[in-house]
Formats: C-alpha cells, structure tokens, sequence
C-alpha cells in the first residue's frame, strides 16, 4: 500500500508540476475537491472528450449528440427519483470526528484483499520463474481462494443491505471487519445515516419570487426531457442513441482521490433506447462495446475488469462497472446500465405528457427501455495520466521520467528543437512549427542543451522531437525522436507530417474497437 501511495503523490505532483491540473483558487488555500485544468490539462482532456465523441457519435449513425442546460425545472429531480433517493451513507468516528462514506470503507477493505492476492502472485512468480502460471495459479490456490471469497462476501453483503436500507448491518459489517478511521485508528463509529447530494441553488430576482432548483447530479436527465425532440426532429428509428457530455455536480462529502471523486466534474453519457425485450442484449452488446474502445488506448487489459453491481439502482434491471487499476486499486471508470422504462415513464407520470414511440415495424406505441453508458471524463483523465507515468533507468544507469501518454491524446504531439541559437537554424526551426500547427499542436523549445530538452518534453508527454541541426542546412532533413522508444531517426522536413499523422490518427487507433 506504502508504494501506491507513493506512486500516487508522484502523479499529483507531476501534474501540477507540468502544467495538467491545479488546485483550484489555491492563492487563497483551494477549495476542497475542486480542481482546475491547467494548460496542458485542459488539451488531454478535450483530446479524451474527442476520442470518445469520434467513437460514440460520429461513427455511429444512429447516435445524435445534445447539449442540455444544467438548469433544469426542479419537477425533474423529483420524477428522476434524485430528490427522494440520491443518498451516501455516511458514519462518523466520535474520536476523530471525521466523516466517511460507509461503502468506501468497506471497498478499500475489500481493497486490500486484493493487495494480499497481488503479494501471493508476485511471491510465486519469483518461486517458479518462468514455469509460473499466473492465471492457474489465481484459480487454485487455497490463500488466494479465500481472500477472493472473503472479498465476494463482504461486497454482496453490503450491496443487499443498502438495497434494503438496512444501515444498522452497514454498521455491523464494519464493526465486525474491525475497519479503523484511516486518521486515528479508532473503531469508535456513530450509526450509518443517509445524506443527499444535490446542490441547491436559488432562480429569481427576489427571494420572494425566485424558484427553488438544483444544479444537475447527472447529465442524463437532459436527455430524457429531450427524447421525443431528438426523436421527431431527427427522424430517429428505434434503436437509437443520445450523448452528451458536460458539467454535473454532487455535494460529495468524502471527495478524495485528486481528481477522482469531485464536486464538480464532466460526464461522457450515452442514452439507447431500445424495443422492450430487446435490453438484456444490447446491454451485453454495450459492454462488450465499451470496454473495446478503453482496449484501444493500448493500457493492457490486465488493468480492465468489469464489476456485475449486487446492488441494483432503483431504475434497472442490469448494471455493470468498467473498473481500472488506478494507483489505488481497481475503482469504476464506466457504468453500463440498463435503466429499464424507469425514466421516460416517470417523466411522463409527472410531466403528463406522452413520451412514447410509434413503431412501424410493430404497429404500436410503447415507452422504449434505455441502455446508458455513462463515463467520467475526470476519471478516464486520471486513468490515463495515472497510468502513463513511468520512472525508466536507462543504460548507462541514469533515469527519466516519461508520461507515455497515447499518441492520439497528447496535448502537444511535436517539438520542434534548432540544436543551437544561431546560423539560421531557429528560423528553420520556426518555419516548420508554422507549417505543422496547422493539423496538430506543435511547440517550439530552444533553452538548455538539448539532452535536456529531450528530458522536459518527455516529462510533459510530447510523443516527438523534431531536431534541427547544421545538417539540416544542407540536407533539408531533421532528427525525428520517439518519446517512448528514444529511437533517432533521419527524415526529410517534407516527410514530418505524413508521419506523425501516421502515429496520432484517430482513425488508426480507433479502428482497434472493431478488432
């Protein structure tokens, strides 16, 4: 655990350090889980948003993107079933005085099971060598078995409880898990009580005339408010897609984890709708969907696994996490649900209006079922960044820090280098940033020895170096190096873009979905 913690300080840290993400208003001391998206930042996570939209909008043809407000009429909250049910359960240790939410707890338990299973198989793989076979080994072994099935308890146990809002057994379970405040060591814990996490806010000029609202938990809502809009307007036939991203907002109590878990963070959602009868396919169809799209970043896919949900919201009938191996454990990345009638129904019941769809094929009207596949942007950020970021001893046995960010993402995908301040070298330097910038983003780089500069754009994540030398004079060629290999190669200025443009299409790397 000493070691992920380690880990993760260092991706904090690098973060601020090379311009990703700042502590938002920090001249004042920053505000507690919120975040700002410094300049380097703020390109990964338009690049990520991008990549997602290509794959989920563009390359579907029966999918069609929105842009709802976050204002919304308060009734919505109400039919969406957020007024009455959007809760955390939370518990207090009297000693510490430190709150915490009761399922977290449990999962970082859970947690460090899996820990104890990863020391099992690295004890065994260093026993067997090269005989060691790691996925027989996770079937058979009897320790491994155990902390497996000790994990599976416990998580089923708690999700039946909070289905059944038993928070007394919540409380239980942690007391019989003997699980400590993480601060003091203390088991001393008040009941388990349940807290809503919406903002409220106020619309109006007067107190007296303004209107009670909430800023938005979720960006789904706006979809389904607009279902029959998109539907008629777009001639949409069933089965068909709505996706958005944006802002949403929840009054996390217990944010933590960097940029993890925030009070104000960017959701990637996509609404199916789809013939009833029909969902349990198309969810499995999603699934398999998503996780090929997260499989084509090239991030392993040991480091993927889903997560079947035992508790089920009130709204499905299905669910399932996509979950990542973050520094801190495997914790969910995308949630695929499939959402039953739930949500056009009850609008419809509070709205009195018809959100139904004629089908032709059929002859009849019906409310459609919905597949959702909801991700957040912050978290797939963090996912990438968390996981690109490698500390390498070279050869000669010094070591660089690199952030192997995929090509394809990478907010700067070339520097450009005049290997020295002089004999025209800077000017071709320039030249060439000025015909690049106009299909990627490209920076120019001419302080320090250029080792050094090698260095920084390595640290930053910028896939290539373009050098100019005094060669480059006479022959019209550059040195091209590869941030993740370090390979040096010799190509004609002419040659440049073809090949970086090679190496970052988002056409080649997304065509890896469909494999």
């Amino acid at each position: 655990m000493a070691n992920q913690e380690d880990q993760f300080k260092k991706v904090i840290s690098h973060a601020k350090e090379y311009g990703y993400v700042f502590p938002s208003s920090e001249i004042y001391d920053g505000l507690s889980a919120v975040y700002d998206y410094a300049q380097n930042g703020v390109e990964l996570k338009r690049n990520i948003r991008e990549y997602w939209w290509k794959a989920m909008v563009q390359m579907h043809e029966n999918i069609v993107g929105i842009d709802a407000a976050i204002f919304m009429h308060p009734t919505t909250w109400k039919a969406s079933g957020h007024v009455d049910a959007f809760n955390d359960p939370l518990i207090d240790n009297k000693d510490s005085k430190k709150r915490y939410r009761a399922d977290v707890l449990i999962e970082d338990y859970v947690g460090k099971l899996d820990a104890k299973i990863d020391k099992e198989v690295k004890k065994a793989a260093k026993r067997f060598g090269d005989a060691f076979d790691k996925a027989q080994f996770l079937e058979t072994n009897p320790r491994v078995l155990g902390y497996k099935e000790k994990g599976a308890a416990i998580l089923k146990r708690m999700g039946q409880s909070l289905e059944k809002e038993d928070l007394a057994d919540v409380k239980a379970l942690i007391e019989e898990l003997e699980i400590a405040c993480p601060l003091s060591g203390s088991k001393n814990w008040t009941d388990v009580k349940q807290f809503n996490l919406m903002f409220g806010t106020r619309l109006g000029a007067t107190a007296e005339s303004s209107m009670e609202l909430y800023l938005r938990p979720e960006t789904a809502q706006g979809i389904f408010v607009n279902f029959l809009n998109v539907q008629k307007t777009g001639r949409m036939k069933i089965p068909f897609g709505i996706a958005q991203t944006g802002k949403a907002f929840r009054n996390e109590i217990v944010a933590r984890q960097f940029i993890f878990r925030m009070r104000e963070f960017e959701q990637m959602e996509m609404q199916f709708f789809v013939r009833p009868g029909t969902q349990k396919a198309w969810y499995e169809q999603w699934k398999k969907t998503r996780l090929q799209w997260h499989l084509s970043l090239g991030m392993g896919a040991e480091n993927y696994r889903f997560h079947d949900h035992e508790k089920l919201a009130h709204y499905a009938d299905a669910a399932a996490d996509i979950e990542f191996k973050f520094p801190f454990g495997f914790k969910e990345l995308e949630g695929i649900h499939s959402r039953t009638d739930f949500d056009l129904s009850s609008h419809e019941k509070y709205a009195s209006k018809k959100l139904q769809y004629f089908d032709p094929e059929l002859n009849e009207r019906y409310v459609p079922y919905v597949v959702e596949t909801s991700i957040g942007l912050d978290r797939m950020f963090l996912a990438i960044f968390s996981h690109s970021l490698k500390e390498e001893t070279l050869e000669n046995g010094s070591t660089r820090t690199v952030l192997q960010l995929p090509a394809v993402l990478a907010p700067t995908k070339a520097a450009v280098l005049p290997l020295v301040k002089k004999d025209g070298l800077p000017e071709i330097a320039r030249s060439i940033v000025a015909d690049l910038t106009w299909d990627f983003a490209v920076t120019y780089d001419e302080k320090d020895a250029v080792g050094r500069r090698y260095r920084r754009q390595d640290a930053v994540g910028t896939p290539f170096c373009i050098t100019v030398d005094h060669d480059t004079l006479n022959d019209d060629s550059v040195t091209l190096r590869h941030r993740d290999t370090m390979v040096q190669t010799r190509v004609k200025i002419a040659a440049l873009k073809d090949l970086i443009k090679e190496e970052i299409s988002m056409k080649n790397w997304l065509q890896k979905c469909a494999q």
